[in-house]
């Protein structure tokens, strides 16, 4: 019989992580996939937990390994990491290391193998608390035999993952025979039917990430965000400026002395590292004021890095040389990991800011590692950092797409001198009690110690059903402009429908537009993130919920794409007038088009041709021209989409009104042509008896679709269909 931390005993708490390789002292982060940041973030929590009052033992599960190829630390049964913290390791399957793709089979032994463990010990446990969906099967199964309740933390999510896979350029099949996902996502939705709470980091992480589950139940969710180690990072000590990293920034600098404006984070376009450096660039009192420091991963040579990352530094170089910032920004190519502490430091110890703004920023590690290091932050009003600074309030958040309120937020950290100490305190302060090891114990033992004692009632669960899928079977597709802003009052009404559907059918979005000009637009009409983004005319495709590239989308449209030799063909004709650099990108040219004086678009294609350029002339409403490469439209990139998320074509409602939607709705989609479509541009869809023209406009036309072919019908599942019953608990 268990006793809570009121008797003799102490609460024991029992968390499962089965996969990967662990151990109290020397972890081998990164040694593969599976021993990653899921093995830190356990082992601290198990450690931290340990060192509370009224907490008598706390085990750790994982897998016992037998293996020539790794330590042998890892065949001990049981390893004390504290006094009364352990590591216990039981059996699985074969005695070798594993995957955790192929452990599935043998979960089921585990199971077993950890009631006998429990049965020879002096009381069970007082909850279990699994980590990942492996874990999550294995504490469904215990929890449903022993009676008891089960925490559980996911890591990452299946579906999510799915769509990242998928963004790689596997395509379904491959990602089900390499992962397993289908019984990751069974599992997840398992755990998800068993739990009695699920931690989370972050709101958005339950909002964007856990509604996808057919088993969501937004009153389980808890958000307990990660420990932080202390340790490591906190306040500047005087000496930053004499170590290694310290003096490669300053010999970027003209007056070293100055606050320093600091971002850290990956050569990626999603960190929006450009938009900072343009805010800093073209506002002089900020270049009087402050340094710029970049810290963009590391590089030898950047002809050696991935196209991305290329685009990203070599964008960031061409701003500096354009702004004329030499001497007034340091962007050193090399750092450590022991490095990144003292970069904070330094930033603190000049008086400086850090700044996140990133498009998209789901938790925001950074923030939190600044806060401790005694830094102000600015950040991204996306995602984690909402969060972080209601709890530190040492900060402000901007719109990351406005260039103008990236400097005003710069501007309000750092020009107000009582302020900045104000809010570096603040960060403080908040950090010990929001974000360190011991405060995330503290909260967590908080959450659990009323579902030990019986004092809560138990968690009410909303009747649920399973899909008859695992993954949605259709999807929504729209213009930006033409479609979704025409209608305002109908468009929150179709973002509900959107949303109540959002389980069994994709969203997606198709426009001209570029990804950040996309973003900006979407968040000033408060149109959701939707689950496939494609920008600049099927140039680019981006899936939620991290905006996360398709590359191997990109690296099929880049063969036969020469854009110099186009440009060089197209500049000057009359009648043509290039757009401002905003709307070009990498694999889109695009022109103000004036058809009183440029030759048709029936005669550009021609000269394209005979100088042997292969690429796709779009005119829309009559005055914008767009040239892509030969492989890349919204037809194209929706027909790319469909088939690697193994959604049929007839399965997609494909909604336009301008010439550019044309090839999307052509062949064997359903269509829907909105009511203030450009006439002249698709009149030729007319004869076409697949296409519906709708006579409302914008998104009540839409919706209007969404009724004359009865969309959703199939996703109405019957209400007894594996319905989840208090008997299933």
């Amino acid at each position: 019989m268990s006793q809570d931390e009121g008797g003799s005993e102490g609460l024991y708490l029992c968390l499962i992580s089965v996969h990967g390789l662990i151990r109290g002292e020397r972890l081998e982060l990164g040694r593969d996939s599976d021993t990653g940041g899921q093995i830190k973030y356990v082992l601290e929590l198990a450690r931290a937990l340990g060192e509370q009052p009224g907490v008598a033992r706390v085990e750790l599960l994982t897998r016992l390994i037998r293996d020539p190829k790794v330590d042998e630390e890892y065949a001990q049964p049981l390893e004390m990491i504290s006094e009364r913290t352990a590591i216990v390791r039981i059996e699985a399957g074969p005695e070798g290391y594993l995957p955790k793709e192929v452990l599935w089979d043998h979960l089921d032994g585990y199971v077993d193998n950890v009631i006998n463990y429990f049965q020879r010990q002096e009381r069970r446990p007082d909850l279990i608390h699994s980590h990942y969906a492996d874990a999550g099967y294995v504490g469904s199964r215990l929890s449903h035999v022993l009676a008891l309740p089960l925490i559980h933390t996911g890591h990452s999510l299946g579906r999510v993952k799915r769509r990242r896979l998928l963004a790689s350029g596997l395509n379904a099949q491959t990602i089900e025979e390499r992962y397993n996902m289908a019984r990751r996502i069974n599992a997840e939705e398992l755990t998800l039917s068993s739990a009695e709470r699920v931690i989370t980091s972050t709101r958005q992480e339950i909002e964007e990430q856990y509604e996808l589950y057919d088993y969501y139940q937004p009153k389980q969710m808890q958000v307990i965000p990660p420990g932080t180690d202390l340790s490591q990072f906190h306040p500047p000590q005087g000496n930053e400026w004499q170590t290694e990293i310290g003096s490669e920034i300053a010999r970027f600098l003209r007056v070293s002395e100055k606050p320093i404006i600091l971002a850290l984070s990956r050569p990626d376009a999603r960190k929006n590292i450009a938009a900072l450096v343009t805010a800093f660039g073209e506002d002089p009192e900020l270049q009087e004021s402050a340094n710029l420091v970049i810290i963009a991963g590391n590089r030898d040579d950047i002809r050696d890095l991935d196209n991305g990352s290329q685009e990203v530094l070599t964008e960031i170089l061409q701003l500096i040389d354009r702004y004329d910032l030499y001497g007034r920004i340091a962007y050193p190519k090399h750092h450590s990991a022991a490095d990144v502490p003292l970069i904070y430091r330094l930033t603190a110890a000049s008086g400086g800011v850090f700044v996140n703004p990133a498009l998209t920023e789901p938790f925001g590690l950074t923030l939190i590692e600044a806060a401790a290091s005694g830094l102000p932050i600015v950040a991204t009003e996306d995602g984690g950092p909402t969060d972080i600074l209601e709890n530190c309030n040492n900060g402000v958040l901007i719109n990351p797409l406005d260039i103008d309120d990236i400097r005003r937020g710069i501007k309000q950290v750092l020009m107000d001198w009582e302020g900045w100490q104000k809010r570096a305190i603040s960060g403080l302060e908040g950090v010990r009690e929001f974000y360190a090891w011991s405060s995330h114990a503290q909260h967590y033992l908080d959450m659990v110690r009323p579902i030990i004692k019986k004092t809560v009632q138990p968690l009410e669960r909303t009747s649920t059903t399973r899909r008859a899928l695992l993954y949605a079977d259709r999807a929504i597709f729209t213009d930006l402009d033409q479609n979704l802003l025409a209608e305002p009052d109908a468009l929150q009404d179709l973002i509900q429908v959107l949303r109540d559907n959002r389980k069994c059918s994709a969203f997606g979005i198709a426009t001209g537009r570029r990804l950040d000009s996309a973003l900006a637009v979407m968040r000033q009409n408060n149109i959701p993130e939707p689950d496939v983004l494609i920008t600049s005319d099927g140039t680019a495709i981006h899936y939620a919920p991290k905006l996360t590239e398709d590359t191997a989308w990109t690296r099929h449209i880049e063969k036969q794409w020469t854009p110099r030799v186009i440009s060089r063909l197209l500049d000057g004709l009359p009648g043509l007038t290039r757009q401002p650099k905003i709307e070009q990108s990498r694999f889109k040219i695009s022109y103000y088009y004036d058809p009183e004086k440029a030759p048709c678009q029936e005669e550009l294609v021609q000269l394209l041709h005979q100088e042997e350029q292969a690429a796709n002339v779009i005119l829309s409403f009559g005055q914008f021209l767009d040239v892509i490469p030969v492989r890349a439209s919204k037809g194209l990139a929706l027909r790319y989409m469909a088939s690697i998320w193994g959604i049929p074509l007839e399965h997609i409602l494909v909604a336009g009104g301008s010439g550019a939607d044309e090839d999307m709705m052509r062949g064997n989609t359903l269509a829907v042509v909105v009511g203030n479509r450009h006439h002249e541009e698709l009149s030729r869809l007319e004869k076409s008896d697949s296409i519906y023209f709708s006579k409302a406009h914008g998104a009540a036309g839409i919706l209007d679709a969404i009724n004359y072919y009865d969309f959703y019908a199939s996703c109405r599942l019957p209400p007894q269909q594996n319905e989840l019953s208090s008997g299933d608990r």
